[in-house]
Formats: C-alpha cells, sequence, structure tokens
C-alpha cells in the first residue's frame, strides 16, 4: 500500500520516527505529504517530533526567573528554528552555511535554550540536570563561539548576545591561548570600564548587564580554576563557571519566599588582583592606545583568593519595577582568619537580571565596593560574577573580578 493511502495518523507516527530534517524532506515529495506536514488543522504531529528531541519539555521548562512558557506554544516554528541552529553548528566552518544577517537569529535561539529550561528544586538532585544545557554545550563544542568571536563578518549588534553565550558556555579553546587571556586582562584592568555611567561594573548606561564586560570576567577567574594548556585537545570544560552549573533552582514556594534569591548561608568569594603598580603603568602608559605589552610580559603576576562566608537577610523591601522580586538587603561575614565583613543588596536589573552590590572590609573600615550579576537563573550554583574596586571610585583606586558561589559542597552536578 502506498506511503500516501494509509490513515493520517499512522503517516505522522511513521514521522515521528524520522529527523525532523527528513520530514521535511518528505514534505516535498507530493502535495498530499506536504499538506499533513505543514497545513494539519492541529501542532500533534510537531509537538511529537519536538517532544522526541533531547530537549527539556517547554511545557515545564522556566526562564531564568521561574515563568513559565507562554502558552500555546508554536511547536512547528520551535523547533525549526532549533533544527537549523543545529545544521549550521554541525558544520566545521559555520560561515559555508550562515546566511546574511542570519547570526543574531541562532544566537537568540541557543540563548532560548539555555535560558529556559527544567528547573531543579535543589542542588543535590542531579537527576534533575536540564536537558536543554547538556545539548547546547555538546553543539558548541565544535567552535561556533571561537568562530564568530574571531570573524570580521559578525556584526558589532551580535556582540553582546554573543559574550553573553560565551559567559554561560564557560572555557572554549581560543580560551587557553596566551593572547586570548591577555585581551580579558586588558579588559578587566581597563579604569575606563569603571564609571559612574556603568555603575562601576558591568553594566550598559541604563542599568542593564554588559556582557562584553561579563564575559572577560569570567575568561580571567576561570582560568585559575581550569588548567589546560594552549591549544589543548579537549571536548568540554565541566567546572563551576559552566553551562551546566547555570540551571535555575526553583523551591516550590519560590513566590512567596522573601530570600527569592537564597541568599542565606554559606558562600565562597573569590577575588583577583595585580599588583597596584603594574595597574597604574598599564591605565597611564599611553591615554590613546592600550599597551599590552606588561600584560603579555612573562614576570606579570594576578593574585587569586577565596573567603568562606556566612550571608543572612537582614530585611526586603518593595521593588516597584518587579513586583514579584522585593529588593533583599544581606549581611555577610567572613568565616576564615578575618573579620571581615559585608553588606549589600540583592534586585533586579532593567533586562530582568539579577544584580548584587555590596561594600565589604573590617568592621568601621569597609572600603571596597563590588557590582555584580547572577549568572544563569535565580539561585544558579554558578552563582555571580562582577567587579570589585573602591567605595570611593577615584581614578586611581585598584579594581578587579570577583566571584561568589553557594559552598561547593552543597552543589552537586
Amino acid at each position: 500500500m502506498p506511503l500516501i493511502e494509509l490513515p493520517r495518523e499512522l503517516i505522522e507516527e511513521i514521522l515521528t520516527r524520522c529527523d525532523p530534517v527528513d520530514v521535511a524532506m518528505v514534505a516535498q515529495t507530493c502535495s498530499t505529504l506536504r499538506f499533513i506536514i505543514y497545513y494539519a488543522g492541529d501542532s500533534k504531529l510537531w509537538r511529537d517530533l519536538y517532544l522526541l528531541q533531547p530537549f527539556d519539555d517547554p511545557r515545564t521548562a522556566v526562564d531564568q526567573q521561574g515563568r513559565s512558557k507562554p502558552t500555546p506554544i508554536d511547536w512547528k516554528m520551535e523547533l525549526q528554528r532549533i533544527i537549523r541552529a543545529r545544521n549550521v553548528l554541525l558544520e566545521d566552518d559555520v560561515f559555508t552555511v550562515l546566511r546574511p544577517g542570519e547570526s543574531s537569529t541562532l544566537l537568540r535561539t541557543l540563548l532560548d535554550m539555555v535560558t529556559t529550561v527544567s528547573p531543579r528544586t535543589s542542588y543535590e538532585n542531579v537527576r534533575e540536570l536540564s536537558a536543554n544545557l547538556l545539548w547546547v554545550a555538546a553543539m558548541l563544542r565544535r567552535g561556533f563561539i571561537d568562530q564568530l568571536e574571531e570573524s570580521a563578518a559578525t556584526p558589532p549588534g551580535d556582540r553582546q548576545l554573543l559574550a553573553r553565550l560565551h559567559t554561560f558556555y564557560g572555557i572554549t579553546h581560543a580560551d587557553t591561548r596566551p593572547q586570548s587571556r591577555v585581551k580579558s586582562r586588558a579588559y578587566v584592568y581597563d579604569m575606563r570600564h569603571y564609571r559612574s555611567e556603568s555603575a562601576f561594573g558591568p553594566f550598559l548606561p541604563g542599568g542593564k548587564v554588559n556582557w562584553e564586560h561579563m564575559q572577560a570576567l569570567h575568561h580571567v577567574v576561570s582560568m585559575h580554576l581550569v588548567e589546560l594548556g594552549e591549544d589543548e585537545d579537549f571536548e568540554f570544560a565541566v567546572f563551576p563557571m559552566s553551562l551546566p552549573f547555570t540551571q535555575i533552582v526553583t523551591p516550590s514556594n519560590l513566590d512567596e519566599e522573601k530570600d527569592w534569591a537564597g541568599l542565606t548561608g554559606s558562600w565562597v568569594v573569590s577575588f583577583c588582583f595585580c599588583d597596584h603598580r603594574d595597574l597604574m603603568t598599564f591605565n597611564h602608559a599611553n591615554v590613546n592606545t592600550v599597551d599590552l605589552s606588561l600584560l603579555e610580559d612573562p614576570e606579570f603576576r594576578e593574585v587569586f583568593r577565596s573567603l568562606a562566608v556566612n550571608i543572612t537577610v537582614v530585611r526586603t523591601e518593595p521593588d516597584p519595577n518587579h513586583p514579584a522580586r522585593p529588593i533583599i538587603h544581606f549581611q555577610g561575614k567572613m568565616t576564615d582568619a578575618s573579620n571581615s565583613t559585608m553588606t549589600g543588596h540583592v534586585k533586579m536589573t532593567p533586562d530582568n537580571e539579577v544584580l548584587w552590590h555590596f561594600v565589604s572590609g573590617e568592621p568601621g573600615s569597609m572600603i571596597w565596593s563590588s557590582e555584580g550579576v547572577q549568572v544563569g537563573g535565580l539561585r544558579s550554583s554558578f552563582g555571580v560574577l562582577g567587579s570589585w574596586s573602591t567605595i570611593f571610585h577615584e581614578e586611581d583606586d585598584p579594581v578587579g573580578p570577583f566571584w561568589l558561589r553557594k559552598h561547593i559542597h552543597d552543589i552537586v552536578i
């Protein structure tokens, strides 16, 4: 019996056993199959095709703030754009198949996948690891991020999207090269990036996150955590600042909790700094151009340190721009051989990211000021990435990156 003479339900069942690309090819064979595939009165075929892929179920997935995806879901459109991204990412040279102006669409598709995922209910439940995050990590390991970053053909408007995806993903092969590390350090230690218009942190004018700054901060910190040689052959570097750790963690009563960001508990704060004389030399060597020679010098030293801190919530106050997410005020005390304390607040940014601000230091001498952003969903085990300086924000004040995350023994991947 010819395929087209079978009942529609049976034809659809057969098609669900095929890859979506093959389904599209079948639709080109005759008008009857094309009608069944693209113009049927319901979305059952495309829903079943989507749910048979190695992705999170969008009906139970949530965004970074814990909100469900709007309904009804356009199953065909969602699957088509993901499969198009897959087809591009599987190419050794993505520019051979990338259409003019398409990079923005692909980046948004990938970012949608990593920011709309099945939530974890606790740090300990490893079985709840997002399928979306695993799939995107597998796709990106072929070099898509590096190719776009190194190409002059990548539109300037895509740079923020690309930097955000890179920050979520973690370490790429290009990141292991010394010249790449120098470039990130040059951005992080350039005092021109710490001005009032950027709130002295990784922000754009207006308060949105500057993901190019965040990616540079991420690179500087992560190279103290991951030991990879230049151009070392590796598939994907799994470490606490990589894609699997960006998954949102949502208890059942999230919207009822005053501590919606999960501040209360034991944290570890890590920070980097270089010799202040080197910092001054780098910033004042030439006012017109950036001289990288100091950062390229094998004698250049960057210190990486970590401290444990216990954080408690002090109070909350309403945020009229985000009624469901009040501003949380907190305090913290270092638990190591230190009398240092911190005090600060957490609130939402205009682009719905979680902003952390705190000052720290010895009691009565709180001179350090830090501005950061939660990377990933609410309570993600990736934690908070940002920059520190002094509360005075004077021209010659030191600057550097910091990383704050829940105590590592509480987190399982």
